[in-house]
């Protein structure tokens, strides 16, 4: 009998699936559907379609995404900014003031030539909560206005300074078309003043989709820059602008993002 159950077994394997043989019959072979059904290789087509499927995910829904910010300029610390991001193939977000584009309109043009989203950050940095509605909105349709005169293009976003928001902004900025953009981590930078501080902060700071505030004006913050995106590169980041970061989402004129407490 024991020479019986040998040769059973070497001829389940010779037909390419072992099987040990068990009293429950009906399970033994469900497994071995199981098996074989796991074990069939995908056709070119059922590949070429999970592809596809891939390439038509939201950019930020395939890699590790981060949106760095820098608030307040054009500023001279620019130019250096620019070209650290562009030697790291890096996309980032600048907010900037009316007034300085105004000053600056070659600088503004270059960075949205290269590729980086400009947002609107009002024209002289007010606390917007403590200005009339109609001081409001000139601060912010001055900016945009600006903004369109000098890259042919209007602001998808503004960044209230310093944060400061409430309901009463939030609809000023819904009838201007604009929502608001905050930020996940602020590095305080402008306060800091220590490259080194500014780099730790930032690392710290840094998750999948994070928005991080930053300051050009800040010249220890453009020197910290190279370390950083170095750090980060080494952690998979893609550095990208908010554009790229919300694919897939659209935000409502006079939304807050990220949502306040997150």
């Amino acid at each position: 009998m024991w020479r019986k159950a040998r040769i059973v077994m070497a001829g389940a394997c010779a037909a390419g699936v072992c099987v040990v043989p068990t009293a429950a019959g009906p399970a033994t072979a469900a497994t071995t559907e199981a098996v074989a059904v796991t074990a069939k290789a995908a056709t070119p087509a059922e590949v070429k379609k999970a592809e596809v499927k891939k390439k038509d995910e939201p950019y930020c829904a395939r890699y590790k995404c981060i949106a760095l910010t820098f608030d307040d300029g054009p500023w001279p610390y620019t130019p250096a900014l620019l070209d650290t991001l562009k030697k790291h193939k890096a996309k980032a977000t600048f907010f900037l003031l009316g007034r300085k584009v105004a000053y600056r309109p070659e600088l503004t043009r270059r960075i949205y030539e290269e590729g980086h989203d400009i947002g609107n950050h009002t024209w002289t940095h007010p606390s917007l909560t403590k200005l009339s509605d109609s001081e409001v909105l000139e601060e912010v349709s001055s900016t945009s206005n600006i903004i369109n005169q000098t890259i042919g293009k209007m602001p998808d976003y503004m960044r209230p300074p310093n944060g400061a928001t409430d309901s009463r902004i939030a609809s000023l900025m819904a009838d201007l078309g604009l929502p608001q953009i905050l930020w996940t981590g602020s590095t305080l930078d402008w306060q800091a003043r220590d490259t080194k501080v500014i780099a730790k902060r930032t690392l710290k700071l840094a998750k999948r989709n994070g928005v991080i505030l930053l300051h050009d004006i800040v010249p220890e913050t453009v020197k910290a820059m190279p370390g950083v995106l170095t750090a980060l590169e080494k952690q998979h980041y893609k550095f990208v602008t908010l554009t790229t970061l919300l694919q897939g989402r659209t935000l409502r004129p006079g939304e807050v993002y990220p949502p306040r407490g997150k």
